[in-house]
């Protein structure tokens, strides 16, 4: 039995189709109140529960040997900033805990890109990378960064099976979440984003991240980090490839850097004293477009044998994907 923690989420939906594609008995941990209706329910087995909840996850982890460890709050901005710990941190222990208390053979846990750079950064290669908690931006970057690193230390110290992957941006179909990246390109399709503040980033179809963990999961060594990369591009430029999809145009004002930080501080303390919701813009994301987050995935590629589609073809399958959903 295969366990997929955050399994309707969008890269685990992706994860939890390709495992029954492959003939795999998956079961799915999904927080309560989470939309599954997505899901091939008949399927699967799913077991609603917080990763939070060491007892929950203890049960839910019972007769897995293999286990995909992808629940995590993928926002840059809650009113409560410590549950970021308690689900990133906190969350990640558990799985990892229960699963080698459980024995399962293999675990997959997956991290993040956004904790690969530093002010002094310039891409490249992260396999064997090693950077510092005051290298972190924001609570979210913090608190996966302490989760990495507790799972590499479980891995030195009591050689547990534990593979990690490091998704880039995610784009391409199925989103339902709208996370942060998919937030973006939907208002920009949507003709609602009438200026952008450019950046560097890799983006990845959510497809091949899937693939890339269940070839981790067959092939990766542990105490390295699989960097699961598509292409390097800047803001402008996937606006201009969504652009092509759906006819809008590339927006002609830039935001400069101090206005847009303005923007997110205002928009963060609107939200923690009066709304409660999510804010237009987010302090972290503000700051994470002054990293350098271009990166070199080719070593991770090739151990693996993962050839990721072009991003081109993660565009339009979006872009289809949102006007079957009525989105557009």
């Amino acid at each position: 039995m295969i366990l997929v923690t955050g399994g309707a989420g969008f890269l685990g939906s992706h994860l939890v189709t390709q495992l029954l594609d492959a003939g795999q008995s998956v079961r799915v941990l999904e927080r309560p109140g989470a939309k599954v209706d997505h899901l091939p329910l008949d399927r699967i087995e799913l077991v609603s529960a917080d990763i939070r909840d060491e007892p929950a996850v203890r049960e839910a982890a019972r007769d897995c040997d293999t286990v995909y460890h992808l629940a995590a709050d993928a926002n840059l901005w809650r009113r409560d900033r410590g549950e970021f710990d308690q689900i990133n941190r906190l969350g990640t222990v558990h799985v990892m805990r229960a699963a080698l208390d459980n024995g399962a053979k293999r675990i997959l846990y997956t991290s993040t890109e956004s904790i690969l750079s530093s002010p002094d950064s310039n891409g490249g290669a992260v396999e064997n990378l090693r950077l510092k908690a005051s290298d972190m931006l924001g609570p979210y970057c913090l608190s996966k960064f302490l989760a990495e690193e507790e799972v590499f230390r479980m891995v030195e110290k009591e050689g547990a099976p534990i593979i990690v992957v490091s998704p880039t941006l995610p784009v391409g179909p199925g989103d339902r979440g709208l996370t942060p990246p998919t937030r973006m390109s939907l208002a920009f399709c949507k003709g609602e984003l009438p200026a952008y503040l450019d950046c560097r980033f890799n983006l990845v179809d959510a497809r091949d991240v899937a693939t890339g963990m269940i070839l981790a999961m067959e092939k990766g060594r542990t105490g390295i980090r699989y960097l699961l990369g598509g292409e390097n591009t800047r803001l402008s430029e996937w606006l201009r490839v969504l652009g092509e999809e759906t006819g809008q145009p590339v927006p002609r004002w830039k935001v400069p850097y101090a206005l847009a930080l303005g923007v997110a501080w205002f928009s963060e303390l609107w939200a923690d004293w009066v709304t409660g919701k999510m804010p237009m813009a987010t302090i972290t994301g503000v700051r994470l477009t002054r990293r350098n987050m271009f990166f070199d995935p080719s070593a991770s590629l090739k151990e693996l044998g993962l050839k990721p589609r072009p991003i081109r073809e993660a565009a339009r399958d979006a872009v289809a994907w949102y006007r079957s959903q009525g989105w557009l």
